[in-house]
């Protein structure tokens, strides 16, 4: 019963971890920012059927930055029309559910690795995937690759070899290759060699044939991506007819235009991508091997490796390489590290060697987690200083707004490019009707246009705004403009002085024994998460206490915490 109670714990932990990840950093990097301002633009002003390309034009953000080739809006319909229900009853929440159905797969190919592998191959890799940084906080994040990552681990715990008969894993084949196709066809086109790799190996095992599976599958699961993409896409991008996936493969791959936002060397996937999704070296270095070499876990093993593996060295050939692109390996690989520390944990007491890499196990598995939630995490919440800023900005003018004026007071703000990259979306603009704000005593209005480079234009673009939200170059550019005894200055009848900063991430410090750690990121996450109770509830105070010991008695006074730096600058115009 209590061990039964514990892997149920462990299966709660991954659904808790994902949200937990998105409450503490719930905003958006201008990579995941196209889905976002749709779900936004949906949500907020529908779906026309009238006027639909001035309506669109007007109002959804797609049109004034499209961004370098088309994106679905499937991804982008879809949740919001899962989440309508749930808004209806709490208007505030929450948009990336996403998150949850990420989540969901995780624990299906979790519960698929338990009844192929056992129950105690299934716990290390729960153990393995809550200490995982990059899957769980990315899990939520709406990226292309996440949404195609729900339904790529789907398909892939359908493909794991249970003790099944060969008719019914045959089914679940040709549901798996429907998945895989249909994420290809409407969100990825890199699953089209994912998809291939896993096919292939599935045919020279013998678990598929060409006529009964593949070929339906492929033209079921063609036509169906097509049915969903090509409708949904040439209506919101108004050209017809478009597929998105195809156009980004003309552009980034057949164009080759991928490797203008950089290249990598070939092995990069294999020495740095890897390392960084796995977190724990020791899944890679014991577990993995351990799986291969031993005879009772390597027919498994290998079945579930080895297609995703062939994924990852072929497409180490596409020069431009991100992590996010072999994402879909992550659950496989994970699986095959916890067969092979299952296989280790069940000798342990069999082989002092194997008591030994149990340990070790454990001690990285531990140490994987601890700087997963309490490094990485905290980092990558202090990693979008936009978001930050733009939130401060409207508490200060809210602040000193007039309480009892006639008319909302116009208020212009000018986002500059950091700010836009990295957290402010439609959904933190304001007046939101989404939030019941139509009655707020000012009228916010928003500018992305980048800056003009000659004097004479700087004079015209800067007098439209009230605030601006610069990085820190820019902003002293600007007001020793403003301040300075040029014609500018002699021009106009106002400067523009420095409201506030906000600072973010700018890498990890190492503490070394006899300094002094700060720890100002956590105590504020904590804060945030206790409320401010935190430091009378003995919240802060544990905290403390908990890092000093863990300095004295197990870091002997070594501790990495976060350093931060001004991203951003916050300037008014004043007259």
């Amino acid at each position: 019963m209590l061990r039964d109670a514990g892997y149920l714990l462990l299966l709660a932990s991954i659904p808790a971890l994902v949200l937990l990840h998105l409450t503490i950093a719930p905003y958006t990097k201008v990579e995941e920012s196209f889905h976002i301002q749709a779900i936004h633009d949906i949500e907020t002003y529908g779906i026309p059927t009238r006027n639909v390309k001035d309506t669109l034009q007007a109002e959804y953000d797609h049109f004034t930055f499209p961004g370098a080739v088309p994106r679905t809006f499937a991804g982008a319909i879809a949740l919001s029309g899962l989440s309508s229900p749930i808004i209806w009853l709490k208007h505030d929440i929450d948009r990336q559910f996403v998150g949850l159905f990420n989540a969901l797969s995780l624990l299906y190919f979790a519960s698929g690795l338990r009844r192929a592998a056992g129950k105690t191959a299934a716990v290390w890799y729960l153990l393995f995937q809550a200490s995982q940084f990059h899957v769980l906080f990315y899990a939520s994040r709406t990226l292309s690759n996440m949404f195609a990552f729900s339904m790529t681990t789907f398909a892939l715990a359908s493909l794991l070899p249970e003790p099944v008969s060969l008719t019914t894993y045959r089914k679940r084949g040709k549901i798996a290759l429907y998945l895989i196709t249909i994420a290809g066809i409407v969100f990825r086109a890199e699953l089209a060699l994912f998809l291939a790799t896993h096919t292939l190996f599935l045919l020279a095992t013998g678990r598929i044939s060409i006529q009964r599976e593949i070929i339906p599958a492929g033209i079921l699961g063609l036509l169906l991506g097509l049915s969903i993409t090509l409708p949904v896409d040439s209506f919101f991008w108004q050209k017809y007819p478009l597929w998105p996936e195809l156009a980004a493969f003309k552009f980034n791959v057949v164009a080759g235009q991928a490797s203008e936002w950089g290249t990598h060397s070939w092995h990069y996937y294999f020495t740095n991508a890897l390392p960084r999704l796995l977190m724990n070296p020791l899944t890679y270095l014991i577990g993995i091997p351990v799986s291969l070499l031993q005879p009772a876990t390597r027919r498994i093993a290998a079945s579930i490796l080895v297609p995703s593996f062939a994924y990852i060295a072929i497409y180490s050939a596409q020069p431009h390489k991100e992590w996010r692109f072999i994402v879909y390996a992550i659950p496989p690989l994970t699986a095959t590290a916890a067969i092979g520390t299952s296989y280790i944990w069940t000798h342990r007491t069999k082989s002092l060697i194997y008591r030994f890499l149990s340990l070790g196990m454990i001690i990285a598995t531990l140490a994987s987690f601890i700087l997963s939630s309490f490094v990485l995490l905290p980092a990558s919440s202090a990693n979008y200083p936009g978001a930050h800023a733009l939130n401060t900005l409207h508490d200060y003018v809210l602040s000193a707004a007039p309480k009892t004026a006639d008319k909302p007071v116009p208020i212009s703000v000018h986002l500059g490019n950091l700010a836009c990259q990295t957290g402010v979306t439609r959904f933190l603009q304001l007046p939101n009707n989404q939030y019941n704000m139509s009655d707020l005593p000012v009228s916010f209005t928003y500018d992305k246009s980048p800056s003009p480079s000659s004097l004479t234009a700087k004079q015209t673009f800067w007098s439209r705004f009230d605030y601006v939200l610069l990085e820190p170059a820019e902003a002293e550019s600007l007001l020793s403009l403003s301040g300075s005894s040029t014609e500018y200055a002699h021009s106009q009848s106002y400067a523009w002085e420095t409201v506030d900063s906000v600072t973010g991430f700018a890498g990890l410090r190492v503490v070394k024994p006899g300094e002094e750690a700060r720890g100002d990121i956590e105590e504020k996450i904590l804060v945030w998460v206790f409320g401010v109770n935190a430091s009378e509830w003995g919240i802060l105070g544990l905290w403390r206490g908990l890092k000093e010991e863990l300095r004295s008695r197990v870091t002997r006074g070594w501790w990495v915490e976060i350093r931060m730096e001004e991203r951003i600058r916050i300037l008014e115009r004043v007259r």
